[in-house]
């Protein structure tokens, strides 16, 4: 067949067919492991995402957005709850007065 020089060591095939068989078949399966681990890990579009300046750009526009909307809606639930607990307490002596005073306030500038 030949011989296989490398810059360290030089094989002869004749001599070691099986070991270096037994070395390819090796070599391709963690090379058939790494190419594995690499798809699940979606790397190719990890780097599209960075290479591509317009795809960063929308990416980060719409994220920009979503979160703006999720905490404009968060704030909208979170006062609208705490409002409505608060009204629950208009009756109690010191804080129903101060409550009562607010709901006036709110009521005449609706």
């Amino acid at each position: 067949m030949g011989e296989y020089t490398s810059k360290s060591k030089s094989y002869e095939v004749e001599e070691h067919p099986f070991e270096l068989r037994h070395e390819v078949k090796r070599l391709n399966t963690r090379l058939d492991k790494i190419a594995d681990s690499l798809e699940k890990s979606e790397f190719k579009d990890i780097l599209e995402n960075y290479t591509d300046p317009k795809k960063r750009i929308i990416t980060n526009f719409i994220a920009g957005v979503s979160r703006g909307l999720g905490l404009t809606l968060g704030t909208f639930v979170i006062l609208g709850l705490l409002g409505y607990i608060l009204s629950l307490f208009i009756n109690v002596p010191v804080i129903g007065e101060y409550l009562a005073e607010i709901k006036k306030y709110i009521d005449a500038n609706s």
